[in-house]
């Protein structure tokens, strides 16, 4: 081999690369993988690896110069042919700036404003790898001209080919009979091939004339014309169409992503289903440094009325909806919310809304004002959604609060004394026809409550003890409209409450499987006291009773809301044990039992009526049992994390009076870091057990369900995930869905099958449940898009504790 030569020679040299490619339609003959600085890994290989390899950037073979825009060189030989041309032979490579050229010639004719090199030749830049068979390149520009060209680009683990590829003088490249694929070396599972790409690094998108998406040499989709991503940036352009079929319709949706500002975009999606028309759907989303929104929405003209059933009832309607949001702050301690929905029916979402049939059970509307200080929490809202029922009776119907205002604030002294003081004026109202719902439910009006709060706590590491006492008023001014009632419309209520909340807190050192605990034991007591008072006149604007449970043996409130304040005299007595383990004092298990003792049966129930009990004919004299029992359920709670993968919640409400169980659930979970999750849950209720809500919408019926979930990952490419939930009591399945993610090196599926009851009238009468069923795809090219809705957060609702491998 002849001398080397170096040198800086050469002043125009190609100065950046590709961050996208494509290839020919008519086929090149691949090049071996190694040529594409391919490496396949070996025991190095990442556990988390979806490729066979990965494509490496060997260091530069000169190094860059000292200035911008100077090239360096060196090549076996160098000599002035005989018209004055410049030519470099045997191995050359030139260096300027990022970008280094390889070929075994290259000459320089006398007007130096072109350097032409002989093949195989191979250009680098940062994550870029271009070989061909011949090149021009221009030393005036960064124009330059590469034949049969193969091309890398490494950090997005891209190839194609091309049978020329140009560098514009502007910086992009044309491609001509390209095609590119994100799929390892000798894999073509799929391949996009156009005639005509044109990629722009500076703005980040390509465009391609007569493309078309080849599957394994078939061809799948065509465009005329496509605009497209090529890096991470967000921009204008057509995304991937998403398809559905059913026996008798067609569904197709088309979205274009407006990428307005970096900080706005919108996506308009018309979408045409075959017997219901053209709906229109639209998103716009901002940013802005102290403000956030969206607003979302859709439209469809007179509606074709679908292939019968339930959604032909809005044929020749028009059907829409729109969801607005908006969050913002004025300065670190106030900020705002503003949400407003609402739907043409309470159809709509069922008829075309979330694919996996979730959508939502109401429209939000809220605007709210939050200040939050040093002493005082300060809230101004008004809010009230729309049910999204069909069809919604009025007394269905949710109240608005027109406004509600709140103002709270705790103020604390040394030696464990405090004050609390809650305050709360709103104005309810709805719109309904105040004729048809029964004549309590027919008030509107204002109601203010205050709550003044005043305690001691004394807090020690062996115990504590808290008297309190609460003052709770509640005024009203109430509005019956036309109806004729004798019920006063001025009311006033002035209740106060009373607790003592006092425990101790034993420990010991205990070492159990080798393992060192520290085990706690902590007997606890609480006293609670409220007196009843007439509420029997008064609404039901935002209270429910309470079903019994752990947290209420400790609670004085029976119900939610304040509309109704629970009489009670009641005693409840518990213990608990902690395992606590580390000296961080991780818990690994927790056991507790607990009762109540009641001194006075319970008059005050929704009707309100401190004179009257439930009638004993009422649900099977149940609640009358309910209301003059002397014990409570005994409550068993137990948390046990047994490991770092599996633990397990189990609790159980039992009538030692009756020796029944009233409530039983037992919850055993599996978390594996490799990403393997099980979750294995039986419940029971009794009838009746629950009593919120209304009589409609309570079980009928003893509920005992069977509920199984679990997401296996096979190994990095595949996750196999399925839930079954069984409504033991009416031997029916209420969901079963099973899916799998496969989430390959160049692609990834989703495919879900899904079998659901809706709940179609109430919840104790299952004769009008319906049963719907789907299966539903998802197809994604790594670097290009993908085709369907997203299952993922779907599978992670379902599957609690997965997390779905992104794509």
């Amino acid at each position: 081999m002849g001398k080397r030569h170096a040198g800086a020679a050469l002043a125009g040299l190609i100065t950046s690369g590709l961050t996208f490619g494509a290839s020919q339609t008519m086929a090149l003959e691949p090049l071996p993988a190694w040529q594409l600085d391919w490496h396949p890994w070996a025991e190095d290989r990442p556990a988390e690896a979806l490729c066979r390899g990965t494509y490496v950037m060997p260091a530069y073979r000169l190094p860059a110069t000292d200035e911008p825009g100077q090239v360096r060189s060196e090549s076996d030989s160098a000599y002035y042919g005989d018209e004055g041309e410049t030519i470099l032979g045997g191995e050359v490579i030139l260096r300027r700036g990022d970008s280094q050229l390889e070929s075994p010639r290259v000459s320089v004719p006398p007007e130096r404003d072109w350097a032409y090199a002989e093949g195989p030749l191979a250009l680098r830049d940062i994550n870029l790898l271009v070989r061909g068979e011949a090149g021009e390149v221009s030393l005036n520009s960064d124009a330059a001209s590469i034949d049969t060209a193969h091309f890398v680009v490494h950090d997005q683990h891209l190839r194609g080919d091309a049978l020329q590829l140009e560098r514009l003088e502007d910086g992009r490249f044309r491609l001509t009979s390209a095609s590119f694929t994100t799929c390892d070396p000798g894999n073509n599972l799929w391949q996009l091939v156009t005639g005509d790409l044109v990629l722009d690094r500076e703005s980040g998108f390509g465009t391609a004339r007569h493309a078309r998406l080849e599957m394994g040499n078939v061809p799948v989709f065509y465009w005329p014309w496509v605009r497209f991503p090529i890096d991470d940036r967000r921009h204008t352009g057509f995304l991937w169409p998403v398809l559905g079929f059913s026996s008798d319709s067609l569904d197709y949706a088309q979205p274009f992503y407006w990428n307005i500002a970096p900080n706005q975009d919108a996506t308009i999606t018309p979408r045409w289903i075959s017997d219901r028309g053209l709906l229109l759907a639209g998103e716009y989303r901002y940013l802005f440094p102290s403000d956030a929104g969206q607003i979302e929405g859709a439209y469809l003209a007179s509606d074709g009325g679908g292939s019968g059933g339930s959604g032909s009832r809005y044929e020749g309607e028009d059907r829409w909806y729109v969801d607005y949001l908006h969050r913002g702050r004025f300065d670190a301690r106030t900020s705002y919310d503003l949400r407003y929905g609402a739907a043409s029916d309470g159809r709509y979402f069922d008829d075309f809304g979330s694919p996996f049939g979730n959508g939502p059970n109401n429209m939000q509307r809220l605007a709210r004002l939050d200040y939050r200080g040093d002493l005082w929490h300060l809230e101004a809202r008004a809010q009230g959604f729309q049910r999204l029922e069909d069809p919604l009776r009025d007394r269905d119907k949710p109240f608005y609060r027109l406004p509600s205002l709140t103002a709270n604030a705790r103020w604390s002294q040394p030696g464990g004394w405090y004050q609390q003081w809650r305050s709360n004026a709103t104005y309810f109202w709805r719109d309904v026809d105040r004729n048809r719902v029964p004549l309590r439910e027919a008030a509107i009006g204002t109601r203010l409550h205050l709550s003044p709060v005043t305690g001691w706590r004394f807090d020690e590491t062996w115990g504590h003890l808290e008297p309190r006492v609460e003052w709770l008023y509640t005024a009203y001014d109430l509005d019956y409209g036309e109806r004729q009632t004798e019920r006063d419309t001025s009311l006033q209520r002035a209740v106060p409450v009373a607790s003592v909340d006092g425990g101790l807190t034993f420990e010991r050192e205990l070492e159990l499987g080798g393992r060192e605990y520290r085990q706690t034991l902590e007997p606890r007591l609480n006293y609670a006291y409220v007196p009843a008072r007439d509420q029997s006149e008064f609404p039901e604007f935002d209270s429910d009773e309470r079903a019994f449970s752990w947290n209420q043996l400790w609670s004085p409130y029976r119900f939610s809301g304040v509309d109704r304040i629970g009489d009670l005299n009641r005693l409840s007595y518990g213990v608990s044990s902690r395992f606590l383990e580390g000296a961080a004092g991780r818990e690994r298990l927790m056991l507790g039992m607990g009762q109540a003792v009641y001194f006075e049966d319970r008059h005050i129930d929704m009707a309100g009526d401190p004179d009257t009990l439930p009638s004993p004919t009422a649900d099977g004299g149940e609640r009358l049992y309910r209301a003059t029992r002397e014990r409570s359920p005994l409550v068993t709670q137990l948390d046990w994390r047994i490991n770092e993968n599996w633990s397990t919640r189990y609790e159980w409400l039992y009538d030692d009076q009756r020796s029944r169980t009233e409530r039983s659930s037992v919850g055993v979970s599996y978390r594996d870091p490799r990403g393997h999750v099980l979750n294995l849950a039986y419940r029971w209720q009794l009838e009746g057990f629950d009593p919120s809500g209304e009589d409609e919408d309570r079980l009928g019926y003893d509920r005992e369900e069977y509920d199984l979930s679990f997401a296996y990952r096979v190994n990095p490419r595949v996750d196999i995930i399925g839930r079954y939930l069984y409504d033991h009591t009416n031997r029916r399945s209420l969901d079963q869905m099973a899916g799998v993610q496969w989430n390959d090196c160049c692609y990834g599926v989703q495919l879900v099958w899904r079998e659901w009851v809706e709940d179609s009238d109430t919840a104790n009468t299952i004769e009008d449940d319906t049963t719907d069923r789907g299966i539903f795809l998802r197809f994604v090219f790594k670097g290009l898009g993908g085709v369907g809705g997203d299952a993922g957060d779907y599978f992670e609702r379902a599957v609690p504790g997965y997390r779905t491998t992104a794509f």
